[in-house]
């Protein structure tokens, strides 16, 4: 899987969450995970969790780390399973820099607050996830907490690339496994 950290600041609205967008805009065909730093502001017409549209509950973030991938040639339950790897490896990156960090599904929390937001959805070709890292906290339509506001993380880019070539290490390596056992 390719990776890249984009260095622009992009505003994440939910429609970025289609097939071949990384393909289009940065010229990365293939199985691929990207991250920017940007707003976070998802309408309920580009929501793709229906549970999240029922309850009428927009996502907002003043400033949010957000990582999108596309996976070819994996169902929707893999995919979750995939969105599920990487929340646990966000989880892990935050708890080795020694905070307590609780995990609820596809959501994490720093002492009772939101701290992303995630979904995976199926395309016609592809398996797409989005998972939000809120940077800042102020300004959320629920209890939030930040890497940066709460957590006092400033290097955001480092995480970001470690979050990432760990994620790519386990996905190819996951792959990779597959492939040396034997039918029985």
């Amino acid at each position: 899987m390719k990776t890249l950290l984009i260095n622009e600041n992009i505003k994440y609205e939910g429609w970025q969450l289609c097939p071949h967008w990384i393909y289009k805009n940065f010229k990365i065909q293939g199985d691929a995970a990207v991250a920017f730093i940007g707003e976070c502001e998802v309408k309920l017409t580009e929501m793709v969790d229906i549970e999240d549209v029922i309850n009428n509950e927009p996502i907002y973030s003043k400033s949010m780390l957000s990582f999108i991938s596309e996976q070819f040639n994996v169902g929707l339950v893999e995919g979750v399973f995939r969105q599920r790897l990487l929340i646990c490896i966000i989880k892990e990156a935050l708890e080795k820099r020694g905070f307590k960090i609780t995990r609820n599904g596809d959501d994490l929390f720093f002492e009772g607050k939101k701290l992303t937001v995630s979904i995976a959805t199926k395309s016609a070709t592809s398996v797409l996830i989005h998972t939000g890292v809120n940077i800042l906290s102020e300004g959320a339509p629920v209890k939030a907490s930040g890497l940066t506001s709460e957590l006092g993380i400033k290097d955001i880019e480092n995480f970001a690339k470690e979050v990432m070539q760990k994620y790519s290490e386990e996905i190819n390596d996951i792959i990779m496994a597959s492939t040396k056992v034997r039918g029985v």
